[in-house]
């Protein structure tokens, strides 16, 4: 089996089929020795009748298939969901390898890939953009992304482990030149299958933010300590001689994201920072490790720098078999002091030790400096060579991921920072009712304490238990910041922010621990910069005005601009969808952050200060998912400027990011998406008819949305009986409550289970509700109207990349999306007329959308521009139909469910599983 006739097949999708076919055949024997040969046949049985029902459109297989699902037992249901939901997960990885392998035989043959370093710089070149204009914006630029945990995260972490064993064991096999090491490779992967198979992919017990800490330091171990050092090479390879700086850095909400989260305190924050360092302090001992091997070079047989040969004689190295060998005693003592550093930040050992840990290091730029000194010395000294395997990454990774490997962020909800407020006020004798003032009034107030050098808190007197814990935080990242450096702790959020006084009560509340040093009028300089976060419709439309109102209080735009000269605004694309629609979240998201943009471009004139749009972007496409390179593309003009912070959430981290080499490639489209977005302007100001028109359907759009969600009778109940909302509920899949209140009210759920909810029973309601009844509205009756409308709505789609993106995202949610699937959930509502009423009206707006989606575009077939998505659905989607139909079953049993029956957690176990398949075959649910 030639390594290269994979690649050069006929059928660029047969190495593809070839390994799904593999992975399924490894799957079936593992069942059958497992299970036994019923079971197998049963598997077997149901995923003939589900790809003859999907793809032949056979509609006595779907009789069938449906009598077969309702007549299983309690544990026959268990393993045939077991086995679907390992199928997807196996599709997934084989998905990601083609991937991978496709792409490297693009670039042997020397095609650019859109979303690549090389078609970026491909692309600068041709519009004349020299290497000292994107070296300049890359050395000030400031592109992270940021992981965050959500109440709908099914992944463990030893199924993680298994997968990217697999994936690995599926890389290797296309090297492999023998059936004999191709018989050794397919055996490797069986044992790893049969791992998959025995091991639960359950928690019995709720996840706890340590667990949720844990799977994202996973990403770190496997992706991001060696991958993002990789991207930048590349990018110095295309730059050479010209300094980058450290554009590149990660982010991190995990144990410092408490809204809506009781579990999330003081203590996660302490132990979020301390396992960071720890990882990053134990890859950096083991490549020292490493480094100290390969770097056995002679004093008889070369020479070094003087620096290097002080930094050699620093080492307590005194073994005599190393005396000519400075490289290796300077690492040693690297090492040592290493150690010494992990013990000092982690309270954690070393695993190896030459000499006795000592002398740790204050920073990371020590680190860093020690090994520039080696670097130095080989470079002078006929040494480059052995720059580059380990030593050049290495650098690279500690100026990314210091001693802190990611920023954590520190986010609550404004009504508990104002409840702190409110009491502390209180309790001094200030202000008895401080949430009875008024917004002016608030505001007067709080800037006076801000120029007040004195604390409000009263010595020895009794605070509730919540003022407490809200201080503690405040407290505990003053002590952080000490300990981890600037770069671990930078910036403070504030959900739900509805004005000025937002922002202010946690700058004084900064000013109570000593996070913001001086006053106001007296050199005030904040430790964190304070970030709203609009994320409801009215918010949005907020935004801007309330910026503006901040920083024409005295004294802000000075504390400011001497506290690093930074605005981080963060824009919620959860909320906003789940308040106002697909169309209209996205809309006011692009008014607010050109309004925005205007202002800060005035602030920046006059005080210097840099604005950084930071996009709460979810898994699907009602949460502001889809693809990150288009959507950076689609900002609107000035928006990104080598500025842009997105977050990363759920099952999306692990499609993104399991894979290593994946992960470089997203990380890739990122860095490319800044640079074009930032140097060649492919948003220019959208004409005025065009803003004209998406104003109009962003108004019908919200009309339809809010009349159908908010307005329709019993339009709760529907949702709580046709999707899965109140399983989610109960699974251990998230450290937060999936409401922000003990309420069924759609308003106070949270964005993210809402989402997956609807993602779950392939509805996808959020991704595209509304904008049908928009397009028809706004085309009319008419035949003259309808006509210019349409010519309109086309030179949308064809000249103005945010409304092409937009409905790209469209096409991609709406192709995902099965009514007939759907259909099945909604005979769960007890109400039978009520069921019946509301999925019409479901299925009629969404048969609007596709309609207006062809309209417009052109194309008849959903994904027709997207040929390798649609081919991926072809090829997952009868898998995942089984899975649907069997949680519909269960879902059924389980609310029929008798008190005492011991079927009942064996459904239960059934329902969650289920849930972790559809996730898996969907790859954006969350």
């Amino acid at each position: 089996m030639a390594s290269r006739s994979k690649v050069d097949t006929p059928d660029k999708n047969g190495p593809l089929i070839e390994d799904i076919r593999l992975l399924g055949r490894i799957l079936g024997e593992v069942i059958r020795e497992q299970e036994g040969k019923a079971a197998f046949e049963l598997v077997e049985r149901v995923r003939q009748l589900s790809v003859a029902y999907r793809l032949k459109s056979d509609v006595q297989a779907g009789r069938a298939l449906d009598r077969l699902l309702k007549n299983l037992t309690g544990d026959q249901t268990v393993s045939v969901i077991r086995a679907f939901s390992y199928f997807s997960h196996l599709a997934n990885i084989a998905e990601d390898r083609h991937h991978v392998r496709r792409r490297d035989h693009h670039e042997q043959q020397g095609h650019l890939q859109e979303g690549s370093i090389a078609m970026t710089f491909e692309r600068l070149g041709q519009a004349d953009v020299r290497a000292n204009d994107v070296a300049k914006v890359l050395r000030n630029a400031f592109i992270s992304p940021v992981l965050t945990a959500h109440p709908t995260e099914v992944q463990r972490k030893s199924i993680l482990d298994a997968e990217r064993a697999i994936a690995e064991l599926l890389q290797v096999r296309d090297t492999l030149t023998t059936e004999r090491d191709a018989a050794n490779n397919e055996l490797l992967m069986r044992a790893r299958v049969t791992q998959l198979w025995q091991t639960r992919m359950l928690r019995y017990t709720k996840l706890t933010v340590a667990d949720e800490i844990e799977n994202a330091l996973s990403y770190y171990q496997s992706t991001f300590l060696r991958q993002i050092p990789r991207l930048y090479g590349e990018i110095e390879e295309a730059l050479p001689g010209h300094d980058l700086g450290t554009f590149f850095r990660m982010g991190n909400w995990i144990g410092g994201d408490r809204d809506g989260n009781p579990n999330v305190s003081a203590e996660t924050l302490k132990m979020a920072l301390r396992r960071q360092s720890e990882t990053a302090l134990r890859f950096y001992l083991t490549e020292v490790h490493e480094l100290g091997a390969e770097l056995s070079l002679s004093l008889f047989l070369n020479s070094i720098s003087p620096e290097m040969q002080a930094l050699a004689d620093r080492s307590p190295d005194a073994n005599a078999h190393r005396e000519d060998e400075p490289y290796r005693r300077a690492l040693i003592g690297v090492y040592a002091r290493l150690a010494a550093t992990l013990q000092e930040l982690t309270g954690t050992e070393a695993l190896r030790h030459a000499v006795a840990p000592q002398n740790p290091y204050a920073s990371s730029d020590e680190f860093l400096a020690d090994l520039n000194t080696v670097e130095a010395s080989l470079q002078k000294h006929h040494g480059a060579a052995l720059i580059g395997p380990r030593l050049r990454p290495l650098i690279r990774a500690v100026q990314v991921f210091g001693f802190h490997l990611a920023t954590v962020d520190l986010r609550q909800s404004s009504d508990k920072h104002e409840a702190v407020v409110a009491e502390l006020l209180k309790v001094a004798k200030l202000e008895d009712d401080y949430s009875a003032l008024d917004e002016t009034a608030r505001r007067n107030l709080l800037v006076a304490l801000l120029h007040d050098a004195r604390p409000l808190r009263v010595h020895a007197a009794p605070y509730s238990e919540h003022t407490v814990d809200e201080l503690a935080i405040f407290e505990t990242a003053k002590v952080m910041l000490q300990k981890y450096g600037r770069e671990s702790l930078r910036h403070y959020i504030i959900s739900h922010t509805e004005d000025v006084s937002d922002l202010l009560e946690v700058l004084l509340l900064q000013k109570e621990v000593g996070l913001v040093r001086g006053t106001l009028d007296d050199g005030a300089v904040a430790d964190l910069i304070v970030s709203p976060l609009f994320e409801t419709i009215g918010d949005l439309r907020n935004a801007a005005p309330i910026m503006q109102a901040y920083y024409a209080l005295p004294g802000i735009a000075a504390m400011i601009k001497r506290s690093g000269k930074e605005q981080d605004i963060m824009l919620g694309y959860s909320d906003s969808n789940k308040d106002g629609g697909f169309f209209t979240s996205n809309w006011e998201l692009y008014r607010a952050e050109i309004a925005l943009v205007e202002l800060f471009t005035s602030l920046r004139a006059q005080h210097g200060i840099t604005l950084r749009l930071f996009h709460g972007r979810g898994g699907t496409v009602g949460r502001g998912g889809g693809p990150s390179y288009q959507a950076i593309l689609a900002q609107p003009p000035g928006t990104v400027n080598g500025q842009i912070r997105l977050t990363e959430q759920g099952e999306v981290i692990n499609s993104k990011y399991a894979n290593p080499e994946i992960g470089r490639r997203n990380l890739e489209t990122l860095v490319a998406a800044t640079l074009e977005a930032t140097l060649l302007h492919p948003t220019q100001d959208a004409p005025k008819r065009f803003l004209e028109v998406a104003a109009q359907l962003s108004d019908a759009s919200m009309a339809a949305y809010r009349k159908l969600v908010y307005e329709t009778p019993g339009f709760t109940d529907y949702f709580f009986s046709a999707t899965p909302i109140r399983e989610i509920a109960e699974l251990n899949i998230g450290s937060r409550p999936a409401s922000r209140k003990a309420t069924r009210a759609i308003e106070d759920l949270r964005a993210i289970p809402w989402g997956f909810s609807w993602g779950q029973c392939r509805v996808a309601l959020p991704g595209w509700c509304g904008f049908g009844s928009a397009v028809e509205k706004f085309l009319g009756k008419d035949e003259a109207q309808r006509k210019e409308g349409l010519t309109v709505l086309r030179r949308m789609h064809k000249q103005w990349p945010f409304f092409r993106t937009l409905l790209s995202n469209l096409d991609m949610v709406i192709a995902k999306s099965d009514l007939a699937i759907a259909a099945r959930y909604a005979e769960l509502v007890e109400d039978k007329k009520l069921g019946k009423r509301i999925f019409t009206a479901i299925e009629a707006e969404w048969q609007r959308t596709n309609d207006a989606l062809s309209l417009i575009t052109g194309e008849a077939r959903r994904l027709q521009s997207n040929p390798s998505l649609a081919r991926s659905i072809e090829h997952r989607f009868p898998y995942l139909d089984p899975l649907n139909h069997l949680q519909v079953e269960l879902m059924r049993r389980h609310r029929q469910r008798v008190e005492g029956d011991p079927q009942n957690e064996r459904v239960q176990r059934g329902i969650h599983i289920s849930i972790n398949g559809v996730a898996a075959g969907l790859r954006n649910t969350g």
